[in-house]
């Protein structure tokens, strides 16, 4: 018999696919897992138990949730439901403001957003784009999208862009230069619809005041035209209740960029540089506004646009990027880059995080890095789920948190998975945080707090991932006279709830009346439903003296656990799970928290196994106290 010692010192590797227990030679399966969930990967190697949910406030229905950092100590969460949005300032359970919007629960996906200084912007091509303004603390307006007007002759000329609807080849004409005229087109151009809508003849405009026929109409000039000479320069609104609002929206440049229309789903309009409102594409002025379609050998209805080093459009056959120093129309250059595509059935920003920029692939499946490289002095693309899409089938939501670095991704199954993720320390670790009795339907990081949008037995709910809890749907409060009966639980009516008193585990309770019934009076109390943490490796590699055997027969002589700040642990060795004691306390009921354990824990295995897929042990917790793992040594014997 061969003794064999295996050293786990990181799953940096993260959770990896089941298709992969038979690739021990790559690099991922010596630092992966089987199975970690509800926990953290640590950038150094170990994993923690994740953080719990903090119950924020109820909300009335489906909703989706938008960060909104107006400074670095001023952060808000916009939660938009059915013609409402609600704003929270992170730790208040009641909104700072309560707004009528357009955005109805038809809207919520396919809705994208982008922020500068106090103004958050808001589109959805069916509704017109919206700016949310704070002004004040307490004090926030829904506005329409301000695009600049000039005023001429006391009209006033809407600089928005324009573009051709119809026969590319339609010709127009007027019958005078001032005044009411009428319009007239070599091709069935106009519709009842187009009364009220504006035309743009070699860049002066008119408004449609009566209808003919498909045409002939009458406009009014709003300007002096240039002469009454059959001409091809001509153009409508390309944003209007006719044709359709933004897609996407970004600030790129000193510029304000709409991708893509209801209409026009493959065209880019950049805005006048310093003048994010205004489109107006006066020829010869560096400054002017841009616009210009997607032209490719697939369909490129854009999904989103993001700013980075280059203005970068995600459609729904590939990527592209714009460039240009400085951006201008002479100098605007197109190119396509990858051909991956984005989902088009519900919106997902594209996240910026390192230097890259994730974006969900068609269907949502598959999170994508989009990095740059000097060497090609191009973008590349490298599926960041290749390895997990077990966790992560299909992307609906992501989010980022800097200060932890961790990315969080909403999937179609309601759940939300982690991805550490530190690119030149070569770590790339994904683990999935299941939220018990309630599936996660939205994520937000304003600041550095991350929001879930929860839909739980009682409703759907604003719940905040909070280190100081272990629970979920939690609250935690404090009585200078120790009490027994503790409320303020209506989110969880008649629902079996988990309590930490005074820092000890308590039994089970049930809620009823909004309240719960402790066995004995507590100062301090966390109450909310209880989630259970797994962490079990990938299947072992053992060799006996004649190599590598996945067939051999292996017996677990004893496992060392390296923990820090360990309160409960409950460990698998093969004989089904037991608690470890991790100190002299014994029992779920106990006078004094029990005290956290740093350093090694030896445990004995017993019996002998074959060297399959199953895992040689398995770690559990559920009791809402920490746990963080920093390492595993399992001492082996291994039949020749």
């Amino acid at each position: 018999m061969s003794r064999v010692i295996q050293h786990k010192t990181s799953f940096t590797g993260g959770e990896i696919s089941p298709d992969l227990y038979g690739r021990d030679d790559l690099r991922v399966y010596g630092n992966g897992a089987a199975r970690l969930r509800n926990v953290i990967v640590r950038p150094t190697g170990g994993i923690s138990r994740r953080p719990g949910l903090r119950h924020v406030a109820d909300l009335p229905g489906a909703g989706r949730l938008v960060a909104f950092d107006f400074n670095a100590q001023q952060t808000y969460v916009v939660a938009a439901t059915d013609g409402e949005l609600r704003i929270f300032l992170p730790g208040d359970s009641v909104p700072d403001a309560t707004l009528t919007s357009p955005f109805l629960a038809d809207h919520l996906d396919g809705m994208d957003w982008t922020q500068s200084a106090d103004t958050l912007l808001l589109v959805h091509p069916e509704v017109p784009p919206k700016q949310l303004v704070r002004r004040d603390v307490g004090d926030w307006r829904l506005e329409d999208l301000p695009f600049a007007e000039d005023a001429h002759a006391g009209n006033q000329i809407r600089r928005v862009p324009f573009a051709k609807f119809g026969p590319a080849e339609a010709r127009v004409k007027v019958n005078a230069t001032t005044g009411t005229v009428t319009l007239s087109s070599t091709a069935e151009l106009f519709a009842p619809s187009h009364v009220g809508r504006r035309f743009e003849l070699k860049g002066r405009q008119v408004e449609i005041t009566g209808f003919g026929d498909s045409r002939n109409v009458t406009v009014r000039c709003l300007e002096d035209l240039a002469d009454t000479e059959l001409t091809g320069d001509w153009g409508e609104e390309a944003v209007s209740p006719l044709r359709g609002w933004p897609r996407s929206v970004v600030f790129h440049k000193d510029r304000l960029v709409l991708g893509g229309t209801r209409d026009l789903p493959h065209h880019v309009f950049l805005s006048r540089a310093g003048a994010l409102f205004d489109f107006d594409t006066d020829e010869g002025q560096d400054d002017a506004a841009i616009d210009f379609p997607l032209m490719g050998d697939r369909v490129n209805a854009i999904q989103s646009v993001s700013s980075a080093r280059h203005l970068q459009i995600f459609t729904s056959g590939g990527e592209w990027i714009v460039s240009g120093e400085p951006l201008t129309p002479t100098s605007v250059e197109v190119r396509p880059q990858t051909q991956i595509g984005s989902r088009a059935d519900r919106h997902v920003p594209p996240l910026s995080v390192d230097g890259a920029t994730m974006f969900a692939g068609p269907d949502g499946e598959g999170l994508y890095e989009f990095l740059y490289t000097d060497l090609e002095q191009a973008y590349n693309t490298i599926d960041l789920t290749l390895l997990v899409r077990h966790l992560a089938p299909s992307i609906r939501e992501t989010s980022y948190d800097r200060l932890r670095r961790l990315l969080y991704v909403v999937t179609e199954a309601r759940e939300l998975a982690c991805l550490t993720q530190y690119r030149a320390e070569q770590v790339t670790a994904w683990s999935l945080c299941a939220s018990v009795g309630g599936k996660i339907e939205s994520v937000a990081t304003p600041g550095s707090r991350t929001f879930v949008l929860v839909d739980r037995p009682a409703g759907k709910a604003i719940e905040e991932l909070d280190d100081a809890l272990q629970v979920d749907a939690g609250l935690s409060g404090t009585a200078e006279t120790p009490a027994s009966t503790w409320s303020g639980l209506d989110h969880l009516e008649g629902e079996e709830v988990v309590v930490l008193a005074d820092g000890c585990p308590r039994g089970p309770a049930v809620v009823s009346g909004g309240a719960v019934v402790l066995d004995r009076p507590a100062s301090q109390v966390v109450i909310g439903k209880s989630f259970r943490h797994e962490v079990a490796p990938l299947p072992p590699v053992v060799a006996n003296n004649s190599g590598r055997d996945s067939a051999a027969a292996v017996r677990l002589i004893e496992t060392t656990l390296r923990l820090s700040e360990t309160a409960q642990i409950e460990l698998d060795l093969g004989g089904g799970l037991r608690a470890v004691p991790l100190s002299a306390f014994a029992g779920p009921l106990l006078d004094a928290p029990p005290p956290s354990f740093s350093g090694d824990k030896r445990v004995r295995g017993t019996g002998w196994r074959r060297a399959d897929t199953a895992p040689l042990w398995r770690l559990e917790g559920e009791a809402p106290l920490p746990m963080t793992l920093l390492s595993v040594t399992n001492e082996l014997k291994v039949n020749d």
